[in-house]
């Protein structure tokens, strides 16, 4: 199978997915609550059945980590040089509240970096992909896709987003170094999309975030044009640890600006 074709298959599972997402989405549901305190409902479920079995008969010999099944030792995790990382629903919390802000996200990792990614927004039936030789692109509601690239050089003002459920004061401190500038609330990994197609110049984020969170739309963005890296401008790379657990990251399109300026004193 091609990469293409591998993408394809992808395209059409994290659709999939996201129909089930919205056939619970109009009814009435059960949330209750990890053991994290993160809230979870039966579209979580759902979309997480769809997406494993599917990527198990597409790829029979590809470990598949998931959200909804991390339970995963890491001794065994670290002896994996390529896997699927799953989030069924990012933006839970969004979808509780029905803002729409929510995605299904998958990514495969090689070699702890994403290669090839897929998030797709099942309310506006919008779906963002990424790949390693392929390039970044949008496919809105079943029309051609459309080919994707972040902007550079960055606008003036900047177009900032940041989190709707998790802003934190870490950004509050660091915003009057980008000014000037415009700060926009987005759910879900719809931040990294917005960076990607050109609509934000800039993600910082300073709050906690799972490995399954960021790892689809890094692969957008990074095919987009873009960077996604640790505060200390190393990439963001996954599986290198015990926990599943992001350190702080930015998210940027111009790679000619020194984002990391608004660390120095």
């Amino acid at each position: 199978m091609t990469q293409s074709e591998l993408l394809a298959s992808v395209v059409q599972l994290a659709q999939q997915a996201g129909n089930a997402i919205l056939s619970v989405y109009g009814e009435q549901f059960e949330v209750t609550h990890k053991s994290d305190q993160s809230p979870l409902t039966v579209a979580d479920l759902r979309s997480h059945e769809i997406i494993e079995r599917g990527l198990r008969a597409l790829t029979p010999d590809v470990p598949v980590l998931s959200e909804e099944a991390s339970d995963i030792p890491y001794e065994q995790r670290q002896q994996w040089t390529r896997y699927w990382l799953v989030d069924p629903l990012d933006g839970t919390k969004e979808f509780v509240s029905r803002n729409g802000e929510f995605t299904v996200n998958i990514a495969l990792i090689e070699n702890h970096v994403p290669v090839l990614g897929v998030v797709h927004v099942p309310v506006t039936s919008t779906t963002y992909t990424g790949a390693v030789g392929i390039g970044a692109c949008r496919q809105i509601d079943g029309q051609a896709p459309e080919p994707l690239r972040v902007r550079a050089p960055a606008g003036s003002p900047l177009r900032i987003v940041g989190s709707r459920s998790h802003r934190g004061d870490t950004l509050d401190r660091y915003l009057p170094k980008l000014a000037p500038y415009e700060l926009v609330a987005v759910g879900s990994s719809l931040k990294f999309c917005l960076v990607a197609e050109g609509s934000a110049d800039f993600y910082p984020r300073f709050g906690p975030t799972s490995e399954w969170d960021t790892a689809a739309a890094q692969a957008v963005v990074e095919a987009a044009g873009g960077a996604v890296v640790k505060t200390n401008g190393e990439r963001l790379s996954y599986n290198t640890k015990a926990d599943l657990l992001n350190p702080h990251f930015l998210v940027y399109g111009d790679r000619g600006r020194d984002w990391l300026r608004i660390f120095q004193r």
